[in-house]
């Protein structure tokens, strides 16, 4: 029996060949099986893993949506619920951000799942999964250069915890891709495509220094600032991102930050990784191509494995794992 298996922890992919043995009476050999489908985690790494995990709509019932009117109803209900999305799904009014509630996972079935003209709001809640989507196109035509105007985020947390992004894919909206603001924490963002925005990933807008944040296998490109800027974060844990063609600033760190950046991949970024004067950076093992500017580090920051485990992948091995990983999957929310 031979078996060959793609090399990463979360592709298990195998092909099993059986030839039987010669014998006087033919016997045709057994059939070659299909691959089995990717696998990925059904649960989050890093800190959304923490102090009792984020399970989302587990405990609910399962319901399947492919309209507003029912995305809405489920997302905002007191009782937990999976909600499968089914189909693209246009936002009313325009820019909306669906305020969702605690204890909910809303996740695309396969590849089926877009979320167009608006996107997601997590005002202090908690237990909650946003998996497998496709969320874009909120970007105005005669909105100011700073996106300003029209404040459309594609998911938006304040005070939110037990948090886990994972396999999506944000694209054009009009303001940030991703904010996490005022205390969210416990948050994972996890084998994402952040695309194609100015603001792609924020952090901060609080005094407080409290938030636990983990970002890894994450593919942001063709973007401008925020990648992310990160502002006021206890502990901030980036590891295995692929970062591509921006033209404003990679990983920044702000304010009373610690944060770690291990083995990420780093292709024509300007101003890769940075602190400013009062926050702590660690970078160990990270690729550049094709970077200029600044790549700083100093300070006293923290061991992640404190907190939990994981496992790195080789810094050169990112743009192949991420690219073929990353965005919503066909073998996710079946």
């Amino acid at each position: 029996m031979a078996k060959t298996t793609v090399r990463h922890r979360r592709w298990v992919i195998a092909a099993t060949a059986v030839a039987l043995s010669a014998s006087p009476l033919t016997v045709p050999a057994a059939a070659e099986p299909a691959p089995a489908a990717p696998a990925f985690a059904d649960a989050p790494e890093g800190f959304a893993s923490t102090d009792g995990g984020t399970t989302g709509g587990a405990a609910g019932s399962t319901v399947t949506v492919s309209t507003f009117a029912d995305l809405n109803r489920y997302a905002t209900a007191s009782e937990p619920y999976v909600i499968r999305v089914a189909g693209t799904i246009d936002v009313n009014p325009f820019g909306h951000e669906i305020r969702v509630a605690s204890n909910k996972t809303i996740i695309g079935v396969g590849t089926q799942g877009h979320i167009v003209g608006g996107g997601f709001f997590l005002n202090e809640v908690s237990n909650v999964i946003i998996r497998n989507l496709t969320i874009r196109d909120t970007r105005m035509p005669d909105d100011d250069p700073d996106d300003d105007a029209y404040d459309y985020d594609g998911i938006q947390l304040d005070g939110a915890d037990h948090v886990w992004i994972d396999h999506n894919r944000i694209e054009r909206m009009n303001d940030g891709l991703i904010d996490s603001r005022e205390d969210t924490t416990d948050l994972t963002v996890s084998w994402n495509i952040l695309n194609e925005g100015n603001k792609s990933f924020g952090i901060g807008w609080t005094d407080n220094v409290t938030a636990r944040i983990t970002i890894h296998h994450n593919w942001i490109r063709d973007t401008n600032a925020r990648n992310p800027s990160i502002d006021n974060v206890a502990l901030a844990h980036l590891y295995n991102n692929h970062m591509q063609d921006i033209t404003g600033y990679g990983n920044y760190s702000r304010g009373r930050t610690r944060a770690v950046i291990e083995n990420g991949y780093f292709d024509n970024v300007q101003d890769p990784y940075y602190r400013d004067s009062t926050a702590t950076l660690t970078e160990t093992g990270s690729i550049l191509v094709d970077c200029e500017g600044r790549r700083e580090e100093g300070g006293t920051t923290f061991d992640p494995r404190d907190h939990y485990s994981y496992t790195l992948d080789p810094a050169s091995e990112v743009p192949d794992i991420v690219g073929e990983g990353a965005g919503p999957q066909s073998s996710i929310g079946l």
